[in-house]
Order: structure tokens, then sequence, then C-alpha cells
């Protein structure tokens, strides 16, 4: 039995440069159910595909497997299971979307027990399957054993022959050349678990793995184009930048899985390549943090719900820029390190904020969040955090207020300026806490955020208007049509009744 997806469901493409954390994002999915399932671990690892030598990723956990029918569902597109309000992923996508990002096949093994039926199944989703045979549909060939009696015994839904087909098929695709290969698969999976591996990963342009096995052996990284050869001072400045945290994740699957998930783990764990992630708490790991709630209005019934901002400065303020808000939603990562300040401003420059954001939805691809009023809202609101934060609390690493004309004052190193003259000229256009406060009040930054608001609704508004008089327009166009159809075959039968009436009267 094997599983038709319609010709709509387009399959993934590899990704070009720039889409370095998406990619990243994409293979979280593939365990992130895994701790609802159960799962105590998630090994992540490269094998070789046995057939031709090609690296090839694998995913593992001792979670609670899937029988066939779940498989299927897994395996097919559109269809979750997941309604409960501790967890996202309810697009029904996840599995398909993030295996395609990563290489052209991938091949399921999945054992589970289940209302006393121990089972077994194998599924396969192979782009090079469906391109070199010029499938129409998307068909994923499955097979299932019984395993209740300590042997497998092959679960037939039509035919013996349909069975045997997908085997084939299987065979034929896959990194495996053998039956007994397939099965041998199941070894080290105890009595429930999934097993996942892709294959025939994406390549660059130049015709290199898009994945790094190499310059990592504890991890996997995406190919980084940095120049790491030249001591001189701007690139050793660069160097330390891209030494941070924020810059990691982009590159590195240890260094963004250690963050994706804001509370730390009790009984499960990611084993990438052979040793433990270590969750990283980078609220932890601010100074001169302080907690902000933030209490807005959600739903219908305007229902007030409590969200709690961790705010501060990294370790490496002011030295380094980093900034930005590290947003969570239902305990998972959706925005690392979002800059909300302007470009070209330093105001906010080593200020970094964490916060879970249970009240708005998350977009489909989980790398954004739906541009709706509670987020515009909970944007302005963010902005207004920095601005607060960084005028109590930019002295605290350096930046000093300015002084009366003709005394010294000092840069953020401690160097003295030799009169107020060097002084506005070295601080002009730099640090904003060094300048007198030109910025509107805070009445009337609320003021405008909430116009701005109004406005998004607005043109909300008048999309959903226009939307729904286009709508109109054709059931009215339709409505015509058909009437015009039935005043023609009205005419019709006039007509024809007519000649029979003339007929008689002759």
């Amino acid at each position: 039995m094997h599983v038709f997806i319609p010709s709509f469901y387009t399959l993934t493409p590899p990704l070009t440069n720039g889409h370095s954390e998406l990619l990243l994002s994409y293979w979280t999915m593939l365990w992130m159910s895994q701790i609802e399932n159960g799962a105590t671990f998630v090994k992540v690892d490269r094998i070789y595909n046995t057939k031709d030598n090609s690296p090839a990723l694998l995913f593992q956990d001792d979670g609670g497997g899937m029988d066939p029918e779940r498989m299927r569902k897994c395996m097919s597109l559109g269809y979750s299971s997941k309604t409960s309000n501790t967890t996202i992923g309810q697009y029904g996508n996840g599995f398909k979307t993030s295996t395609m990002r990563l290489g052209a096949d991938v091949i399921v093994f999945s054992r589970s027990n289940r209302s006393g039926r121990a089972t077994q199944s194998i599924g396969l989703l192979s782009y090079t399957f469906l391109r070199r045979t010029g499938q129409d549909d998307v068909i994923v060939p499955m097979i299932d054993f019984d395993i209740s009696d300590n042997w497998a015994e092959p679960i037939i839904y039509s035919s013996k022959d349909d069975w045997s087909i997908n085997l084939k098929t299987i065979l034929e695709w896959s990194p495996f050349a053998s039956k007994d290969d397939l099965m041998l698969q199941f070894g080290n999976l105890g009595s429930h678990g999934t097993k996942v591996i892709i294959y025939n990963l994406w390549m660059n342009d130049e015709g290199i793995y898009e994945l790094n096995f190499d310059d990592d052996h504890e991890d996997i990284r995406l190919r980084d184009e940095a120049n790491h050869g030249t001591t001189t001072k701007t690139i050793k400045k660069v160097l330390e930048l891209k030494s941070h945290l924020s810059y990691r994740i982009r590159f590195s699957l240890r260094a963004y899985a250690s963050i994706l998930y804001l509370k730390k783990f009790t009984n499960f764990k990611i084993i990438l390549r052979g040793k433990p992630i270590e969750q990283f708490s980078i609220a932890d790991d601010l100074k001169h943090t302080k907690t902000v709630v933030y209490n807005p209005h959600v739903g219908q019934g305007l229902k007030e719900v409590t969200v709690k901002t961790v705010i501060g400065y990294i370790q490496e303020a002011p030295a380094l820029g980093v900034c930005g808000f590290n947003i969570y939603h239902k305990n998972r990562l959706i925005r690392p390190y979002w800059k909300v300040t302007p470009d070209g401003n330093s105001r906010g420059h080593g200020v970094v904020g964490v916060l879970e954001a249970n009240f708005i939805e998350p977009a489909h691809d989980k790398q954004d969040f739906e541009r709706s009023t509670l987020f515009l809202k909970l944007e302005s609101k963010l902005k207004q955090m920095v601005n607060e934060y960084w005028k109590g609390h930019c002295h605290l690493v350096g930046h000093h207020q300015p002084l009366p004309d003709g005394r010294k004052s000092y840069d953020v190193s401690g160097n003295a300026y030799r009169n107020s003259a060097n002084h506005k000229a070295a601080t002009a256009g730099t640090e904003a806490c060094a300048q007198p406060e030109k910025l509107l009040n805070a009445a009337a930054l609320n003021a405008i955020y909430d116009e701005n608001i109004q406005l998004f609704m607005r043109c909300e508004e008048y999309k959903k208007k226009q939307a729904e008089m286009t709508q109109t327009i054709e059931e009215l166009e339709k409505e015509l049509d058909e009437t015009r159809k039935k005043c023609a075959r009205v005419s019709s039968h006039l007509g024809i009744q007519r000649k029979e009436t003339l007929k008689q009267q002759q």
C-alpha cells in the first residue's frame, strides 16, 4: 500500500544562500514532536549511503513510534493530529517540508506497539524516484509488518503483488539493496522508535554539499564563506562578532539547537554526532537585567495575558553591537535576535531580550509571526522597552551622559576628551545616550504607535472588503451567466412550442 499526494504538492527545492537559519529550523522540526511522543533522546549524525558512499543524515529517537496508520498520516500532505495549546506544528506539512529542504530523498523506519499489536513500517518519499519515473502524483511506497509473534509477517492491504511492488520500489530507490538490509535497520530501535535517513543531500551551485561535516566533527554546519585568514583590526572585530552566538546560530546546528527551547529538558537530550547538546539560556547570560511585564488583551473577550520579558546587556557590551529580542512560542524559538531599533542608530546596541509570546501565532515556516494587530502592538512595546532600558542603563556599560562645556568627558574606552568641541565631534552620530534627548516623549510615541496600528487595521479591512466585493462580483457574473443560459433554454423551448402549435393549426 502506498500513499498518493496530489500533484499540486510541490516538493521543496534546495535552499539558496541566505536561508541558513531557515534550513537549521527545518531539521529541528524532525525531532520537535518526539518530546511529546515520549522520547528520551534524538540522535542526529552523518552516515553513508551504502550504494554510492555519499553522505546522508540520520535522525533516530526512542519515542512511541508510528503504527501503519500514523505512518501514512505523517507522510501525507496536510494532516496533523496536533491540537494541543502547548505544541506547535498544526499544519501537517512539517515532516515533508523539513526533509525535502535537506535532501532529495528520505526513508523512514518506525516500530510501534499500540493496542496490543506490535508493528514496524517502512516508507519512502523520493524526489529522485518521482522525477526519473515521470510521476504525475507524489507516490509514497510503504510496507508494513506485524511483529506481535516475534517474527515479521507482511501486512497485506490489497494484494501480495502490490506489497511486492512497493518493496521493489523501495529497494531500487533507497540506500538498501535487499529486504534483509532493510530489516537490519530495526536492530537498534528497540521495541519502539523511529529512524529517518535523508540521502542525496542538496549541493550548492559549485557542486559542493550544502552541509559541512568536516570543519567540526561534533557539529553539522552550513558552508561559511567568511575569511578567517586575515589579521587586520577590522577583520579581528568582524571575527569577534562572528564568534558570538547570535552569528553562530546561522550556520551551526549545535549552536542553534542550544537555544531552540526556552525551558531546559528534564528527561530528554539531543545527541549531535555522538555528543549531547548543552542547552543555553540567553537570559541567564545577560548582565544588568530587568524584567518588564506586558499585559496585552487577547481574543474576542479581550482577556488579559501576562508576558514577562527579561532584558539586559550581553556580556561583551559595549564592545559588540549585538542586539535584539529572542521570541519563543510555546517553548520553541521563532525569532532569534530580532532587531526592533532602526538601522544606523546605535541606541540599543548590546541590549538583548527574551520572552515567550504564546498570544500571537507563528507563520507557516515557524520563522516569523503572522502580521496581526497583536504582533504590531508587541513590536511597538518592544521598541519602547529598548528606549526606556537604554535611557536608564546605558551608563552601566560605559556610555556617559554629556558633561558641561570645558570639562573632560570619557568615551566608552575611558579615554579623556580634551575639550567640549572634541567631545561633540567624537560623539556626534554615535552613542545615543551621549546626546541630549531629542526624541518624542512616551505619550507622543504611543500615540504614533496607536495611529500606525489603526492605519494597518483599516488597510486590512479595505483588503477584506475588496476581496469580498471581488467574490460578490464573480458570484453575480456566474448568476448572470446561468440566467442567460436559462433564458436561452426557455427561448428555445418556446420556439419549439410555437412551431408545433403552427403545425397543428395547419
